[in-house]
């Protein structure tokens, strides 16, 4: 027995050896990656010595003797602390990413094939001015100096993720940083998204019911929305197809395009006598966030703020004279047009004139890891490029002998988007700035400016022009064999709307409406923004003059509008009634329930209680006036629509009509209806989080969701790489932290804020800044999640452009030097 029991610890303390080795065998090969801030290097294409100084939150500051020298550190800098994201990022907009992952992202890869945003990227280069041309190949030559140190010095193959995958990369190309700005537009907009669920609904629901759960634009000059049917005949409703989550997909599910706040006040509505201007965009979450902090030392003056690996720009930030901000502007740049196929030859569709013209095509081929590769045939109408019926569940709304095209102000091969970046960016004025975006093509973003000569917010991006007698107006679908179909070309940037100076001094967006103007030159008839607006300019009103502080206490404000709104609402006839019921029934635990929403300001604080019952509570109350109308087409709405709980609740034009299920003989009303979707609700929370609603919090179920990509959903592997906070806010604070919608926890926190900035021109060093990660792409640097703890906190960190700061307690200074 002596024996057995000895030879089994030997077996078991052999085992833990062994587990121990690979550990610290695995360990040392992923942490050959890490980057040593204070290495210096000898390197070609270099026209003088640069420095770059890293401060303790390894925030790199460029400093070189001519801007190509910056711009080439700065791409230096970005492929040693995000290499395989940038990798990721091109070849996401290559459609080259089942080289590496095999069928899983076949989807993915022919979108963007058929899309050809890299062919288009490709011809953009020649659009571009010679300042940018200069500065996207000296940043090239910089990535491309830290790909070749990794292939010649033993580097770990550059990240941790290439000992997983292929670490071939390719040599980095003024193209694909031209590339991801379009992947970001198409990350930015989700028209042709909501066309086709607009469509779908027209076949389901009478016009005003319609405009209930996919409310409009009012303005005078909009016409009524015709049935989908008229428009296009021998389409039949159809059901809604559900497909599984894509890793690296840049179409956003309706509702999650890009987001943003920005506001601005005058010198004269700021206490300390200088302009002040906060901004943060809002993006999906991954780990490591898309945004690295970045300040560069340029000969026009220092720029401090937020980048994107793999493009030579701050894109928000501030110099010393101006800052700049960005929010979607939910232009309609998107247009979803039928093509009648010629049922002689399916390879020509029909023209206005009634004649038939032939696609234009062209074959490619998709590699697929341990599979054989894809041929695809690539074919463009007049309207833009044919999608298949899988992409934007175009199948659901393109009838037999027809297919769907896109048309969208993003597919140009003259895109001068990145050197309208890099003119924002170099602007001495806020005069100049906005001169500086008219070059701008997509995404479509509202430019929040604050400089000397005030503030000012301009659209930017190209506004397609249509037909006043287009059928749908862009709303839904039309036939492209009408004549009214189709962009008619783009309007002159002096269209697109500009508030400068405003008598009240303060500016703002929130995704909100910007503009009243009736189609055809209208912005949009969809907006991403009905509710933070009002507690934004409640903020703003309450006082005369503003500060840095009350800035940032906007920027952090967790105060939900639409529960304020909506909860006297649905629980008008359900506050304090009755008698107090038996302990452990469905209507106890429903008046404990109500009790404390009573007390409840609104406040979405990850500690409490309340912000968890009322968004569940809201949610099932849309469901249950949803589902019986349009059956499994209710999936499509992952989110609370609050203009359309309030229309049903207010029985606006009749909306109260939703409460009443159509397949019961009884009739329902809306107070039958709140209390059902409360106490179903509070069942389904009570099974996850215990009877004990009292204990329940709020931040346990809104994790905020910094996930990688890829190895996030690796066993073992995703408690080191994943990000997962406790955070407050909810889909309709200023501070935003919207919910998954869907999914076994339809409340994690999945986009928000990546990047926040308040800056102050009083004191232009006294600006802040914060990302919601780290700055390193490498999970065992410590600054992978280092600043991530700061911003769930509300937390930031100095911006500051003073070079003795930047040194005093840096993280490491690295010296490059140009070889001989």
């Amino acid at each position: 027995m002596f024996t057995l029991f000895r030879w089994l610890l030997r077996i078991v303390i052999g085992i833990l050896a062994f587990a121990l080795l690979a550990g610290l065998l695995l360990y040392w090969f992923l942490s050959r990656s890490l980057v040593d801030y204070a290495e210096d290097f000898t390197l070609k294409g270099l026209d003088g010595p640069v420095e770059i100084v890293r401060n303790n939150d390894s925030v790199p500051h460029i400093f070189g003797q001519s801007d190509h020298d910056v711009y080439f550190a700065l791409g230096f800098a970005h492929a040693q602390d995000r290499l395989w994201q940038m990798t990721m990022l091109r070849r996401t907009a290559q459609g080259r990413l089942s080289e590496l992952f095999g069928e899983r992202t076949l989807p993915v890869d022919e979108l963007m094939r058929r899309l050809d945003l890299y062919p288009l990227a490709l011809q953009s280069v020649k659009a571009q001015d010679a300042q940018t041309l200069n500065a996207l190949q000296a940043y090239s030559d910089g990535v491309n100096a830290w790909i070749g140190e990794v292939n010649a010095g033993a580097r770990g193959r550059g990240a941790p993720e290439f000992w997983f995958f292929s670490n071939e990369i390719s040599a980095w190309a003024p193209a694909d940083s031209i590339a991801i700005l379009k992947l970001m537009a198409l990350q930015m907009t989700s028209h042709a998204s909501t066309e086709v669920l607009r469509g779908q609904l027209s076949l389901l629901l009478p016009p005003e019911r319609l405009l209930d759960v996919l409310p409009e634009d009012k303005n005078p000059g909009i016409a009524a929305l015709p049935k989908y049917s008229d428009l296009v005949p021998g389409i039949l409703p159809a059901m809604p197809v559900k497909t599984a989550a894509l890793p690296f997909d840049p179409v956003p599910q309706i509702g999650m395009a890009g987001a943003s706040n920005a506001w601005a006040a005058e010198a004269r509505r700021s206490a300390a006598g200088g302009a002040l201007l906060a901004s943060d965009p809002h993006l999906g979450f991954s780990a490591p966030t898309i945004w690295y902090l970045a300040r560069l030392q340029l000969t026009s003056g220092s720029i401090i703020g937020g980048t994107i690996p793999g493009v030579p720009a701050v894109l928000v930030g501030r110099s010393d004279l101006i800052g700049w901000g960005l929010t979607t502007a939910y232009l309609d740049d998107q247009d979803v047009v039928i093509e009648k196929l010629n049922p002689a030859n399916p390879e020509e569709y029909a023209l206005p004139d009634g004649s038939w013209a032939k696609f234009e095509g062209r074959q490619t081929i998709v590699r697929v890891k341990d599979a054989p590769p894809i041929s695809l045939t690539l074919r463009w109408s007049r309207n833009g490029p044919v999608l298949p019926g899988t992409h934007f569940n175009l199948a659901a709304i393109t009838p037999p002998g027809h297919v769907a095209a896109l048309s969208w102000t993003a597919l140009s091969g003259a895109d001068t988007s990145m050197t309208a970046a890099m003119r924002v960016m170099g602007a001495q004025s806020v005069a100049e700035a906005i001169e500086g975006g008219k070059l701008h093509i997509a995404p479509a973003q509202n430019l929040m400016l604050a400089g000397p000569d005030g503030i000012a917010l301009q659209v930017i991006g190209a506004m397609p022009i249509r037909d006043a007698a287009h059928p749908s107006q862009g709303r839904l679908p039309a036939p492209g064999w009408m004549e009214a179909v189709g962009f008619k070309g783009v309007y002159p940037y002096e269209t697109n709307p500009r508030f400068v100076n405003p008598e009240m001094g303060i500016l703002g967006n929130t995704n909100n409406k910007t503009i009243d103007r009736a189609f055809p030159e209208h912005l949009s008839f969809t907006w991403g923004d009905t509710q933070r607006i009002r507690r934004w300019l409640t903020l703003m009103e309450t006082r005369a003059v503003h500060t840095r502080e009350s800035f940032i206490e906007a920027q952090l404000d967790t105060v939900d509008p639409t529960a304020r709104l909506l909860l006297p609402l649905i629980g008008a006839d359900l506050w304090y009634t009755g008698t107090p019921a038996p302990e452990g029934t469905p209507e106890s635990l429903r008046q404990r329930a109500l009790s404390l929403l009573a007390e409840w300001n609104g406040e979405m604080n990850e500690h409490l209680p309340e912000p968890l019952i009322a968004t569940a509570w809201i949610r099932a109350v849309q469901d249950r006036l949803i589902r019986d109308e349009l059956g499994p087409m209710a999936d499509k709405f992952t989110h609370p629509e609050p203009v359309f709980i309030e229309r049903v609740y207010r029985n606006t034009d009749g909306a109260a009509a939703w409460c009443d299920v159509i397949q019961s003989a009884a009739v329902e009303t809306c107070t039958d209806v709140a209390r059902d979707a409360l106490d179903e609700a509070l069942l389904r929370l009570t099974e996850t989080y215990g009877p004990n609603i009292e204990s329940w919090r709020w931040g346990d179920a809104h994790q905020a969701t910094h996930d990688h990509a890829v190895l996030g959903e690796v066993p073992f592997l995703k408690w080191f790489v994943n990000i997962r906070q406790s955070t407050s806010g909810g889909d309709d604070t200023l501070m935003r932290g919207k919910t998954a919608g869907s999914g076994a926890n339809p409340y994690l926190n999945v986009h928000g804020a990546g990047y926040r900035g308040v800056y102050d021109f009083a004191d232009p060093d006294s600006s802040v800044f914060i990302s919601a990660t780290g700055q390193s792409g490498h999970p065992l640097s410590r600054h992978y999640d280092d600043l991530g703890e700061l911003w769930r906190r509300g937390e930031y960190i100095p911006m500051s452009l003073d070079d003795e700061l930047a040194r005093a307690a840096a993280v490491g200074v690295m010296q490059l030097t140009p070889a001989p």
